[in-house]
């Protein structure tokens, strides 16, 4: 069985796309205005907005009628059938972005049984960052009695040669356009095309080709390779890998080979492709001590020599500083803010977020007792061989676009 495989894809009848297709529930989590316009727009139409949970409602009064919802809406459209079924498919996906370039990917599924997200691990398909064991248990509590999946997770190939999935971008004029619409919320644009029988065949070939190439790239390292890795969506991997191990464990001696639960439903895109441009996922902490915040930060992780450190600018109010972190503290700036902040908030008030966008991060920092860090971005050219030789990143260190370029969702797939 391959790690990366054709998969029953399911997509919406005579539906009105637009309103169909919502932004992954990890997006605009301090903005609950974005999510009433997106309630507002959706309207009684179909809509996987009512088969997700936004995360900016999460341990709010509005989570457990969300949670409702979701098991109710997801059994009534498939009892409607609303669904049209893609049997053992691939779908390229051409995504427009802002400035006008294209993103391109693969819809299909990855095998469980090949992925763990634990730090530490030789499994082919790894985690690029720390996942945060206390986000899978809300997000087990969706999966584990939810009918279809719906993804928002891309895996990544380190396909410097283009040969997987721009093969198949030279070939989607002879394919069937299944989808094709713009965005809500300024998403820009998205499309569509079922792979023919050949083309497909060609993939799988091309991507066996490509696993067996893989030790070869990587042996200077001296470590068993990363085959795929997760550039977006960790914590949702992280949560079907969760619920499958648990069936397993509930079930013992049972073949699950070919249970669905095995798989997720995941795009797959290639690192080297000239759309994927890697951004910074800034800080902000809300409610907290700000000056308290600032002088224990200075003394514990910062430099005054400028030469040597890491420049962050840093937000508070209508004040911006520039501080330098000290080079000896970490690699990577985000590491050493991160671990800081970590320890701090353990024994101080205060709650971290997570902030793809410049200009919120500013917006936030205005509001009382708030503060916002901006942070560089991570070269590209790193994450795999970065993860192969030391393992994952500290959560969040980058983001594949903004937030409104994030994967929104749209395909489905049957798991129980």
């Amino acid at each position: 069985m391959s790690i990366f495989e054709p998969a029953d894809i399911l997509l919406p009848k005579n539906t009105d796309m637009e309103k169909w297709a919502v932004i992954a529930c990890d997006q605009f989590t301090s903005d609950e205005d974005y999510w009433k316009r997106v309630s507002d727009f959706v309207g009684d139409c179909p809509s996987t907005l009512k088969l997700m949970l936004p995360e900016v409602y999460l341990e709010t009064e509005a989570e457990e009628s969300h949670l409702r919802q979701i098991n109710e809406t997801m059994k009534q459209y498939l009892e409607d059938d609303l669904f049209e079924l893609y049997h053992d498919s691939y779908i390229y996906v051409e995504r427009t972005m802002n400035n006008g370039s294209i993103r391109k990917g693969i819809i299909g599924i990855v095998d469980l049984e090949a992925y763990d997200y634990r730090a530490g691990t030789d499994a082919p398909v790894r985690a690029t960052e720390k996942t945060v064991l206390g986000r899978i248990p809300p997000r087990m509590h969706v999966r584990e009695k939810a009918r279809i999946e719906l993804p928002h997770i891309i895996m990544l190939l380190d396909d410097e040669r283009k040969t997987l999935i721009e093969s198949v971008a030279e070939k989607k004029d002879t394919f069937r356009k299944v989808y094709d619409f713009d965005l809500m919320e300024g998403g820009s644009h998205i499309a569509g095309w079922l792979l023919t029988e050949e083309a497909l065949e060609d993939f799988n070939r091309r991507f066996d080709e490509y696993v067996k190439e893989a030790p070869l790239k990587y042996a200077d390292l001296d470590k068993p390779p990363v085959i795929l890795a997760v550039g977006d969506g960790n914590h949702s991997l992280a949560t079907a890998k969760a619920c499958y191990e648990k069936m397993k464990a509930e079930n013992p001696g049972t073949d699950l080979e070919t249970h669905p639960a095995r798989h997720a439903l995941v795009e797959l895109e290639n690192i080297h492709d000239d759309s994927q441009v890697f951004e910074a996922i800034h800080r902000v902490v809300l409610n907290t001590d700000v000056e308290h915040l600032l002088s224990e930060m200075k003394k514990k992780i910062c430099t005054d020599d400028e030469s040597s450190g890491f420049p962050i600018d840093v937000y508070a109010g209508d004040r911006h500083t520039v501080y330098f972190l000290d080079r000896e503290k970490g690699e990577l700036p985000v590491a050493i803010l991160e671990k800081w902040l970590d320890k701090y908030l353990l024994n101080h008030k205060g709650k971290i977020d997570y902030i793809h966008d410049d200009h919120e991060v500013m917006r936030l920092a205005k509001k009382e007792n708030s503060i916002g860090f901006l942070l560089p971005k991570m070269e590209k050219s790193q994450l795999f061989r970065g993860v192969i030789s030391g393992g994952s990143l500290p959560r969040k260190t980058f983001s594949m676009g903004l937030s409104k370029e994030k994967r929104y969702y749209l395909e489905a797939r049957k798991i129980r």
